[in-house]
């Protein structure tokens, strides 16, 4: 299953964002409002909770400074990857998407395909307010 969430600009630089994205500890801060849990489990991995969700754990797989970070699930039965591309777009400004790569039996994509695509659009939105 391949997702994306439209891009997004945000007044941070290219580099500032990255920054940001690779700290762990502030995906809390872009949280859809129906976190019910969050919890920084070492330097590159976050575990979280939705309402309604089981408790996910992510981790920062791969890092290319500063346009592009990989966060990827731990658990073997929820295989997916979250692709962050961030371009350059002024001075202290820049764009953020998110692309999220799944692998998932159909029935499991039917169920998971609308919130997760909510999920997505949601931490960019909420990108973009930084």
């Amino acid at each position: 299953m391949e997702l994306e969430s439209d891009k997004v600009k945000v007044n941070k630089s290219q580099e500032e964002l990255f920054n940001f994205l690779t700290n762990v500890e502030n995906y809390e801060k872009i949280m859809p409002e129906s976190k019910e849990k969050f919890e920084v489990k070492s330097q590159d991995t976050f575990a979280f909770a939705l309402k309604g969700m089981p408790e996910i754990e992510l981790q920062i797989k791969e890092k290319r400074a500063p346009e592009f970070i990989v966060l990827g699930s731990t658990s073997d039965k929820f295989n997916f990857s979250l692709d962050v591309v961030i371009e350059e777009a002024g001075p202290d400004q820049s764009e953020a998407q998110m692309f999220f790569h799944g692998k998932f039996n159909t029935m499991m994509a039917m169920m998971v395909k609308g919130p997760l695509k909510k999920f997505i659009a949601t931490l960019a939105e909420n990108t973009s307010k930084l």
